[in-house]
């Protein structure tokens, strides 16, 4: 208590490497909340995760260093992030490669407070993933840490993925390699060492157990319990409780109960079949190399069908379609994106009526995607429709050659002639004959079940995401949130307190939202090895400096759907506004999601500055038919806007033809 007000407390502590049934909590003497001095104890904390770095777990923002002011052009940087992990010493290799896709901002406090961990210990991503690695009989639970995260990270509020623990993966499993998981995962990664051995990395017993679960990935038709998850999310959206009716401790209870009594599961499907996916795909791969034909590979993993994320592009062009025949539609479209929604239902004649109707199903259908959707706090096409608008409105303009169902059918017609004419190769050989016949029926199932395993997570997401937004409306009209999303700034038991007693909540959530946005403008390294370096060496975003590429000069990424195109190149920042964008042009992009599926449509051909072969740009681009090119470091910055580029999706190269 301080002048008879009750502050949230304690708030800055040192955590130490403490005993697994808690961390030492060593506090400064004094600090401030709210403006008032609050003196602070020392105490223990009944936490299962250790940090090794002064935090504001309570949201008092750091102050800035003098090297920090140097190092940001004059601006001040915080010194630590409010939340985060512990780094492995027996798995030291991090990369934001994959992952980046996923949280491509730093980690919202709710987020990790569900998905990485929390007072109570190791949270639902980790330890569904630890899960899916058991179940395919890769590791041992003992062989990770009990205490502490050590596949998913957070350095400096940015969260990593362990490439230690996938190459062992690699290593271990027949057939593939720590290399090849480098391929398939990460793409070309600057600055990642080579693989090192570990004494404990090879275990016969693990390779005989992975291999019996590769000999099913070859023979299964499919997947029911992927189908059985999505009808339970699919229930979860139809039962959808009155938000509005409920009370506001029933609103964060109903929130918590879903995630924690569903997305253990769903995430640890979605890794089980990412993880084994690399199986058909490497096999297809090394098959058509020792062919000769390695070009070929990309084309017998395109045109596959039931591919989950790539749906709502395929919805959206026929209501693009709607639009360009209708006079009404395409008058209230030219005038621009902004309050289009509303200028849409104003309108009152039959072809309106049709494509609201339509777009209406489109949104209880699809309303669950959208930019950075693994974070409740985002926006999706439900709780924001312009920004599904606005990719519709691209697609409209889009000439008839444009289909995705044609250049769907095309590729799947491509790969099922690729595919009889390169097993007939091989009927010298029946036993790879008949294991590349396998993979390619296996990749049919796993690869369009990656990302249904993906797209149920999501669901289940968004719904949590519906009540804290109702929640986050509340403590805006009682002054305690200074806006809806705030409540990504707070734990789930945090809400509770605030509801108890709010005074001092909005101060701490404002402070945690200026750290959240400062280290957001902060380019995190792309590979961390051992400790991450300091925030206040991380370099601002706008303040790197790249060099162009002139006319004739050349970028290499890495091969993503194959043929080659032409076009003006857009670069794209934000999928909130692709007006720049135009039917023909190449759309350049530092990482795809599915809100920028739709996008993918339009374009003539796709570069992205990451990715791999089983990154979402990839898997939706052969899906649709689009020239592709991922993993081409900085192609954000050195490919000029507006240049003509040739975009080859089967070399993996971008060339300048003109400026």
């Amino acid at each position: 208590m301080a002048g008879g007000v009750r502050l949230p407390a304690p708030t800055i502590w040192q955590f130490g490497r403490g005993e697994t049934t808690g961390c030492r909590v060593e506090v400064w003497p004094i600090a401030r909340v709210a403006g008032l001095t609050v003196p602070l104890e020392t105490r223990w904390l009944p936490v299962a995760h250790s940090l090794v770095y002064r935090m504001s777990w309570f949201g008092v923002r750091p102050q800035s260093t003098d090297r920090g002011v140097r190092q940001n052009g004059g601006r001040p940087v915080a010194e630590q992030y409010f939340l985060g992990t512990k780094t492995s010493e027996r798995y030291p290799l991090w990369t934001r490669a994959n992952v980046g896709e996923v949280f491509p901002d730093p980690v919202a406090m709710s987020s990790f407070d569900f998905a990485f961990c929390n007072a109570d210990g190791i949270r639902m991503s980790e330890l569904g993933w630890r899960d899916a690695y058991a179940r395919i009989g890769a590791f041992t639970e003992d062989e990770f840490d009990p205490d502490n995260t050590v596949i998913l990270g957070v350095f400096g509020g940015y969260a990593y993925l362990n490439a230690s623990v996938m190459r062992i993966f690699g290593e271990r499993a027949p057939g593939l390699s720590a290399a090849a998981i480098d391929a398939q995962f990460f793409g070309a990664q600057p600055g990642i060492p080579d693989y090192e051995p570990h004494p404990d990395d090879a275990s016969p017993e693990a390779e005989a157990r992975i291999g019996a679960t590769f000999g099913w990935v070859l023979t299964t038709d499919g997947l029911p319990e992927v189908l059985a998850d999505e009808e339970m999310v699919d229930a979860l959206r139809a039962d959808r409780p009155d938000f509005g009716a409920m009370g506001d401790v029933e609103l964060l209870d109903w929130a918590e109960q879903i995630l924690d009594g569903h997305f253990r599961h769903l995430f640890s499907q979605h890794l089980y079949v990412t993880s084994l996916a690399t199986l058909p795909a490497g096999i297809v791969t090394e098959v058509c190399a020792a062919l000769g034909r390695p070009q070929d590979a990309l084309k017998l993993l395109a045109g596959l069908g039931d591919v989950a994320s790539a749906a709502p592009s395929l919805v959206m062009w026929d209501l693009g379609r709607r639009v360009a025949a209708g006079d009404s539609l395409t008058e209230t479209f030219d005038a621009g994106l902004d309050g289009l929604e509303g200028r849409l239902r104003a309108l009152d004649d039959e072809g309106a009526r049709g494509f609201l109707e339509a777009f209406d199903e489109f949104l209880y259908a699809y309303g669950c995607r959208g930019p950075n959707e693994w974070e409740t706090s985002c926006p999706t096409w439900e709780t924001e429709p312009n920004l599904a608008l606005a990719a519709i409105d691209r697609m409209r303009l889009s000439p008839e050659s444009a289909d995705p169902f044609g250049r769907q059918a095309g590729m799947a017609a491509e790969r099922e002639r690729l595919g009889a004419e390169m097993v007939e190769m091989l009927v010298a050989d029946p036993e790879t004959q008949g294991q590349f016949g396998a993979a390619l029926g296996s990749a049919g199932v796993f690869m369009p079940g990656r990302e249904r395993t993906k797209t149920n997570c999501i669901k289940l997401v968004h719904e949590a995401r519906m009540a804290y937004l109702e929640f986050g409306r509340r403590m805006v009209e009682k002054g305690v949130f200074p806006k809806v999303t705030s409540f990504a700034m707070v734990t789930f038991a945090e809400g509770r307190e605030l509801l108890d007693d709010p005074t001092g909540w909005r101060e701490v959530i404002e402070e945690r939202q200026a750290v959240f946005d400062e280290v957001r403008e902060l380019q995190e390294p792309f590979v961390v090895v051992g400790d991450p370096p300091p925030l206040s060496t991380w370099p601002r975003r706008d303040a790197i400096q790249v060099d162009s590429l002139g006319v004739g000069e050349s970028i290499q990424g890495s091969p993503g759907c194959p043929g080659v195109s032409q076009g003006r190149a857009r670069v794209i920042l934000d999928s909130h506004d692709p007006t720049d964008l135009e039917p023909g042009d190449v759309l350049v992009a530092p990482l795809t999601d599915p809100s920028w599926t739709p996008l993918f449509v339009p374009a003539a051909g796709v570069v992205v500055d990451v990715g791999a072969p089983l990154s979402h740009a990839i898997i939706v681009s052969r899906e649709l038919g689009i020239p592709c090119v991922v993993s081409a470091t900085d192609a954000t910055k050195r490919i000029p806007d507006g240049a003509l580029v040739e975009v080859n999706g089967e070399t993996g190269v971008v060339t300048v033809l003109e400026a």
